[in-house]
């Protein structure tokens, strides 16, 4: 009949009275009169203890990765584009140069500083101004070779000035295609 019950229920003796829990008091007569008897404390009923699978033994394992320690920092909005943009003024000035001030732009809105799309712009606007100088002057020297490539066409015994010095045709060499 105990094998039937529940985990948690008390466990019935086979003769099948009930437990009492507090065991009866019986006054002891005597010509003194006795101090009151407080009543035993009840016993806790008897618990049927599950069966308890034995466990393996395991080495203790080392946290895992990223368990404790501090939380990851919150992105900041345009550090990534600012680093593109950092990297891109190196190669390609022009579009360096956007890509960081569209970066800082955004990081501001969101209250952030971006020092690589600060230094993006810096590095992309120097470089982009070197392009335009190095495109100007380029494009001076083929006009001023175009110059000195007409007059000395036409007559190749000629002089011609060049920045204020006159060059005779002969030393210039005029490849004809």
């Amino acid at each position: 009949m105990s094998d039937n019950l529940p985990p948690n229920e008390p466990v019935q003796p086979a003769s099948g009275e009930p437990v009492n829990p507090v065991s009866p008091v019986t006054p002891e007569v005597s010509a003194v009169p006795a101090a009151p008897v407080s009543p035993a404390a009840p016993e806790a009923p008897a618990y049927r203890a599950e069966p308890v699978a034995p466990q393996a033994q395991q080495a203790p394992q080392a946290p895992a990765y990223g368990a404790g320690g501090y939380a990851a920092p919150a992105a900041v909005p345009g550090k990534t584009l600012g680093i593109v943009g950092l990297v891109l003024a190196f190669l390609v000035s022009f579009v360096g140069l956007i890509l960081s001030i569209i970066a800082v732009i955004q990081s501001k809105k969101a209250g952030a500083k971006n020092i690589p799309g600060i230094i993006g712009i810096v590095i992309g606007a120097l470089g982009t101004i070197g392009w335009i100088l190095g495109i100007i002057a380029l494009v001076g020297a083929m006009s001023l070779g175009l110059n000195v490539y007409e007059a000395c066409i036409g007559d190749p015994t000629a002089s011609v000035e060049v920045m204020g010095q006159l060059v005779p045709c002969s030393s210039v060499e005029i490849d004809q295609y």
